[in-house]
């Protein structure tokens, strides 16, 4: 299973990816299951979060761009309410 990739873009990266353009999502800090039904790539305006699978534990926070790979089971901890903005790869 491939990993969950962190990284911290350019603000000339952010734009050349038109995350102006990605569905918003927001969430209250909770704790949740979820499966990716396609690659996913999200950027962090605000908040942190833990999101662990069978083979890791990451930690996710303001500032960061996160690509989760198709089929990633995993579950959240919403620790501060996270803003994020995310677009599904249509090639998965």
């Amino acid at each position: 299973m491939s990993r969950i990739k962190i990284e911290r873009p350019t603000e000339k990266m952010l734009k050349e990816l038109g995350i102006d353009k990605w569905s918003p999502w927001e969430c209250e800090p909770s704790t949740f299951d979820w499966e990716y039904p396609a690659d996913e790539t999200a950027y962090v305006f605000e908040g942190r979060v833990k999101v662990k699978t069978k083979d890791e534990e990451v930690e996710i926070k303001k500032g960061d761009l996160v690509t989760f790979p198709k089929g990633l089971k995993c579950k959240w901890n919403v620790i501060e309410r996270i803003r994020k903005a995310y677009i599904f790869n249509p090639k998965t």
